[in-house]
Formats: C-alpha cells, structure tokens, sequence
C-alpha cells in the first residue's frame, strides 16, 4: 500500500496508484494525480472522468474498455465513441487510466 499526502490529508493508494476508498477522490485530486503523469485534464477528460463515476454510482463497477466506449456513445455522441478518441484524452489506456482519476477501482478486464 502506498500513501500520498495531498491537500493536508494522507490518502490510500493500492500498489497500481487507485485510490484505496472512493471517499478520498476530488476534483483537486484527480488534477493533482493526472499533473503527475503528464496529463492535463480539460473539458474533454472532465466528460469522460464524470461519465466514469456515475456509472459506477449507477453500477458499482469501473467499466471495461468495451463498454467505456458503449457508454461515452450513448451518453456523450457517437463522434466520441471511439478508442481512438479515448486513447487520445488518456493515453496509457483510457479505462485504467481515466479509472484511476476519477477515484474508481481498476476495471476488471484490464491487465
């Protein structure tokens, strides 16, 4: 288990850097974790970041890639449906990745 401190609190990772307790995540959090990869997340992550965790409210899942896809389409249009856009917007895998922003636990499906 690793440990970050942010924002004067010390929160839970698990040893793949996912948030140990969805209850730690916020806005500021996921901007600080993806600052640390590189990435920037604009409105277009922030779509994508949101999606991801009212699915899971919904759900209580973190979607695999497949149906990320299916549910960026539906909810999002079906010029954003893709894996090439996903791949864009998060590109170490957008499933994993966007999943460990937005405070969810790693899908299921990847590796």
């Amino acid at each position: 288990m690793n440990r970050i401190e942010f924002a004067g609190h010390s929160i839970e990772l698990d040893e793949r850097g996912y948030l140990r307790h969805y209850a730690d995540w916020s806005e500021a959090l996921a901007t600080h974790l993806a600052a640390a990869d590189g990435i920037n997340l604009d409105a277009e992550r922030w779509e994508i970041l949101h999606l991801l965790r009212r699915h899971h409210e919904q759900f209580r899942i973190a979607p695999p890639m497949r149906l990320l896809v299916k549910e960026v389409g539906r909810q999002l249009g079906a010029d954003k449906a893709s894996s090439r856009y996903l791949y864009r917007l998060f590109p170490d895998g957008p499933a994993r990745q966007a999943c460990r922003y937005a405070g969810l636990p790693k899908p299921v499906s990847c590796i």
